[in-house]
């Protein structure tokens, strides 16, 4: 009972439940779900109930940690279908990591010892902030990914001052786990090293010195190294494809090429990432340079921590737009939204030594902070700053060029926002997203077909098998017999051919890669049954085909 009345777990326990409660509004009430946590939560129960059940059926497109922790609820969906038809085991998953997020921003406050009241209004306008709201509450890996991040980078701010290898390893755990949620931890990992061999050049260059250097540096990278060799063999042999969500024809760059982003002005994708990093985070520009200021001044490496470690995500990304190599998406830059509050909370100087378990060769001494805390009534500038970035991150979100997979909020929002008509439709029909694919799963559902009646492939085909109450009646490609099936329906009982426009992602299909004409014609394999329309946003059509029985 005492753990549950630390300020650090109230705050974690609060803002996961608000997430929750929002994440079920969107879901249940409003049907807003989102693309890839719903493909998610589809690849996890094929784990569970498809017809082959097997632990490779997560997939190796996205990294599995987001996936894996979903197991244990996607179990209950035969008892509680919401979990699985709805996305909720996602939304659970996501509101538990982004409370504990933002109580990584009150630990990270707390242990410099800036002033309590400082704390809570930071971690509360970052609990606010609306795209932390949003990716709390949508089942999405963002939130998690920002857990592993904070996580390492509190961490590895009180080893600089304890110089302990409990935090170290934690702090090495921490980023294992964030490259198992999302690729792009490569460049924070690189970051954290990085900024280590300076830390210990700093202390000394004498040969045991850099023996213990090397050795911490070890501590720190070993898990990830770990996670990063396991999960690429495993993916190497089951695929023959250590990355495949580089080389696969389901990965990003196969997507990339499908949707024709593969020329990039440099300069125009730069100014495009600048925009977003400013929109999600309005007080960074002027929060940078004054902290980084007060570094020098004081002579102190901490504000280099949060710099590189979500510094090196926003380069990353910057950098991969502007070379062509993902999406325009506001998301990828929302690690500017803890960078600002870290910022933020430097303006204050230390004033406390984070406790050690076991204290290294170099601990800090208390001659390195200041004695007294002091409140600096002018430094709460920054907390102002945050405070006012939020109604343009709000605003931001709205914008359908600037945030493609945020503005159809304009369709739940109680309060008319002064979009265009076009955007209004474009938001309606984004809040329609896969209910097209939920009324095809009952159709099906209602048929009563015995397992393996119903041929997809799960580029788009996964938001109708995760809406079915019946699972086992499709036939995927994570089944072991899918690629025998696909060149023999007839012979193996498959009833029905799922088929959508062989053309942008759906020229990857596996049925339009094995029967190009598939969608027009049923390559002569098949009749059409029905035709079914989407209702989604740059969702492809429908069109369900019956398996003639005469062809052989």
């Amino acid at each position: 009972m005492k753990t549950l009345t630390r300020p650090l777990t109230l705050v974690w326990l609060s803002a996961s439940l608000a997430y929750l409660a929002i994440g079920g509004a969107l879901s249940l009430r409003y049907g807003y779900l989102m693309g890839d946590a719903l493909a998610r939560v589809s690849s996890v129960e094929s784990v569970l109930y498809s017809r082959d059940p097997h632990l490779a059926a997560l997939g190796f497109i996205f990294t599995p940690l987001t996936a894996l922790l979903q197991l244990p609820l996607v179990a209950l969906s035969p008892l509680v279908p919401e979990i699985t038809r709805w996305g909720l085991s996602g939304v659970i998953i996501s509101a538990v990591f982004m409370g504990a997020a933002v109580a990584q921003i009150w630990g990270i406050a707390t242990d410099r010892g800036v002033p309590r009241g400082v704390c809570f209004a930071v971690a509360v306008l970052v609990a606010l902030n609306p795209m932390i709201v949003f990716y709390g509450a949508n089942g999405m890996s963002e939130a998690p990914f920002l857990f592993f991040v904070l996580w390492a980078t509190r961490r590895l701010l009180r080893w600089l001052y304890t110089d302990d290898v409990d935090d170290l390893v934690v702090a090495g755990i921490a980023l294992a786990g964030a490259y198992l949620t999302r690729y792009d931890a490569i460049v924070v990992v690189g970051a954290a090293v990085g900024i280590m061999s300076v830390i210990c050049v700093r202390r000394g260059s004498s040969g045991w010195r850099v023996r213990g250097a090397v050795l911490d540096i070890v501590i720190l990278a070993l898990p990830f190294i770990v996670a990063l060799v396991l999960w690429a063999g495993a993916s190497w042999i089951l695929t023959g494809e250590a990355f495949a969500q580089f080389s696969s024809q389901y990965g990003n760059t196969a997507i990339l090429e499908a949707a024709g982003v593969v020329d990039i002005d440099p300069v125009e994708g730069l100014m495009f990432s600048v925009t977003e990093i400013v929109l999600l985070s309005a007080a960074l520009p002027a929060l940078l340079p004054v902290s980084i200021a007060l570094a020098i001044r004081r002579r102190e490496l901490d504000v280099a921590l949060p710099l590189a470690l979500c510094g090196s995500v926003l380069a990353f990304q910057t950098f991969a737009y502007s070379n062509g190599m993902t999406f325009p998406f506001l998301r990828f830059y929302i690690c500017a939204v803890p960078l600002a509050a870290l910022l933020a909370l430097h303006l204050w100087r230390r004033t406390v030594v984070p406790e050690a378990r076991r204290p290294g060769e170099f601990p800090a001494t208390p001659a390195v902070v200041s004695p007294t805390p002091r409140f600096g009534g002018a430094r709460l500038w920054g907390v102002a700053a945050l405070a006012a970035s939020l109604p343009i991150t709000a605003a931001g979100m709205l914008h359908p060029t600037l945030s493609s997979q945020q503005f159809g909020l304009i369709s739940i929002l109680p309060v008319p926002v002064g979009a265009t008509a076009q955007a209004q439709v474009d938001a309606d029909a984004i809040a329609r997203s896969f209910s097209t694919e939920r009324r095809l799963a009952d159709y099906l559902d209602a048929q009563d077909l015995p397992d393996g009646s119903v041929l997809t492939d799960t580029v788009y085909g996964f938001a109708v098998v995760v809406a079915s109450s019946r699972p086992r009646q499709f036939v995927i490609p994570s089944d072991g017999d899918f690629v025998t099936i696909l060149n023999d329906p007839v012979s193996h009982g498959v009833r029905y051919l799922l088929a959508v426009p062989n053309d942008g992602r759906g020229a990857t299909d596996a049925l339009n890669r094995r029967y190009p004409t598939l969608y027009e014609n049923g390559a002569q394999i098949a009749t059409l049954e029905l035709e079914v329309p989407n209702d989604g946003f740059q969702q492809p059509p429908w069109r369900l085909y019956r398996v003639s029985p005469e062809v052989e």
